[in-house]
């Protein structure tokens, strides 16, 4: 039901109010469709049930584009006063203070952020009942071009070594240049303890193969070699969400995929948009990986023993 520049949306229990949903938040190019917020809309409403599961409980940082991709942006942690109050909230202790982040827990809430022109959805890699203890570690492999080759490759070096290490890991393209390599946890372990250990499988994999890859956190320091990067792995840092639409022409999402289909030819981090990536979603790439959280206690044994 569309009103005078607002459409109501249904969600569950709830009804939501999009306003101005003709805006066009991504503008249309030579090589990129137009959506309007309408568009993304539709969009999270269809992949709800896929990205939910990966949002519920964690707190998240909002990318927000208030006049769409060529207005200004800016990063929101703390919830606006606002917000309406069945909006999941959960005020977490920051450096001299707290922040009250917003949880995502529903449909409804999913669809009030994209009426706020919230693009990207970022979350934290622990839940809001223990934020201390990750459930989720993250490697980002980042090309120092839009080298997607490179980025292949190093996935599977990673994913070889975390077999070693008989860790689970799941892949997702970033939206962006590249794609991250996700392990779940069983929760014990805390940030210090996860970072520390993410931090030498990347060392391990880095000396390997050090004409191809690097841990140095400075660009001048990394050549043309891709970077493994692990800072996303500590208290309050994020990492892009499952299923979340970037800022970047087209609206590319970053997208779970199967290990199978690092393969694929046509496999590159923007691969998927709005327009096809809930039909991936229904092939359920990571297909129970994610329920089999580890304990890094063995992994680090099986690390120390393999690095001599």
């Amino acid at each position: 039901m569309s009103g005078e520049g607002t459409r109501t949306v249904r969600a569950g229990r709830r009804t939501v109010q999009v306003h101005r949903p003709d805006k066009v938040l991504f503008p249309g190019g030579a090589d990129a469709k137009e959506y309007t917020k309408g568009d993304l809309v539709d969009y999270h409403r269809a992949i709800a049930p896929f990205m939910l599961p990966h949002l519920r409980g964690r707190p998240l940082m909002l990318q927000r584009h208030p006049d769409g991709l060529d207005g200004p942006r800016f990063m929101q942690k703390n919830t606006p006063d606002g917000y309406p109050e069945w909006i999941s909230r959960v005020e977490l202790p920051k450096e001299g203070g707290t922040v009250c982040h917003t949880v995502c827990d529903d449909t409804a809430t999913l669809l009030y952020l994209v009426d706020q022109a919230s693009i990207s959805v970022h979350r934290w890699l622990s839940r809001a009942g223990r934020p201390h203890r990750p459930d989720r570690m993250v490697f980002d492999l980042d090309p120092s071009g839009d080298d997607f080759e490179a980025v292949r490759e190093a996935a599977r070096l990673l994913a070889e070594l975390l077999d070693q290490l008989n860790l689970p890991s799941a892949l997702m393209t970033t939206g962006s240049r590249g794609l991250h390599v996700i392990v779940p946890l069983d929760g014990r372990a805390d940030f210090d303890e996860v970072r520390a250990f993410a931090r030498d499988v990347a060392d391990t994999l880095a000396a390997a193969h050090p004409d191809r890859l690097t841990t140095a956190a400075r660009k001048k320091d990394r050549g043309d070699r891709l970077y493994l990067d692990i800072q996303r792995n500590g208290y309050a840092q994020t990492a892009v969400a499952p299923y979340t639409v970037r800022a970047l022409p087209g609206a590319p999402v970053a997208t779970p995929v199967s290990w199978d289909q690092l393969d694929d030819p046509g496999l590159h981090a923007r691969r998927w948009t709005v327009a096809d990536a809930v039909e991936q979603a229904r092939t359920d790439p990571w297909a129970g990986l994610l329920g089999r959280g580890r304990a890094l206690g063995p992994a680090r044994r099986r690390l120390t023993a393999l690095r001599g």
